[in-house]
């Protein structure tokens, strides 16, 4: 047991000593938006994290992932995913991709009118000139009890840059619906 109260120990002392500031949310209007973004992330921060709600405009009943692109680059991307539904799970891996998978969240909009997928998504070190990008995301989707929740990982290994936008879309190029919302924190602190 004395791991666990170090782990605690770090977890409580990590959450005294960071701080998160609103830095701007985005709120998909009525039509939807295939794209959101962020732009002009101000240089000031330690990471960067986003909390989201999403719909898709997928019919059906699967969830979508969602999608990032750091800076607009397709440069390469690898992902990994770990996923269950309460009766399977999976885990897929992609080496070499042109964009980052997050997280399965995005609900569809068929059949599940008043549900949405939610996310959070950490992107650290996002200044960082000498290391490669790390993006990690926490989702979860109801889906009237047949939801999904997901782990996932991602390694833009570009030539290392500061991140200064970032575009998130659904796979299959479907749009988010109506009332999707993303905002975006600035972290400071260790």
């Amino acid at each position: 047991m004395p791991i666990l109260g170090i782990l605690a120990s770090a977890i409580t002392g990590n959450l005294v000593t960071t701080a998160y500031e609103s830095i701007q949310t985005v709120t998909v209007g009525s039509g939807g938006s295939s794209t959101v973004t962020f732009s002009s992330i101000p240089a000031t921060y330690t990471h960067l994290q986003i909390r989201g709600i999403t719909k898709s405009a997928r019919t059906g009943s699967a969830a979508n992932d969602l999608i990032i692109k750091l800076n607009g680059s397709s440069t390469t991307y690898a992902h990994h995913q770990l996923y269950g539904n309460g009766t399977t799970a999976g885990a897929l891996a992609t080496a070499s991709t042109t964009q980052g998978l997050l997280s399965i969240n995005s609900v569809p909009s068929s059949g599940y009118t008043s549900q949405f997928g939610v996310v959070i998504v950490d992107i650290l070190d996002y200044l960082s000139t000498n290391k490669n990008k790390t993006v990690r995301s926490l989702a979860g989707t109801d889906n009237n009890g047949a939801g999904t929740v997901s782990l996932a990982s991602t390694l833009w290994y570009a030539t290392p840059v500061a991140v200064t936008s970032i575009d998130l879309t659904v796979d299959g190029a479907y749009n988010f619906t109506q009332y999707s919302e993303f905002s975006l924190y600035g972290i400071k602190g260790s």
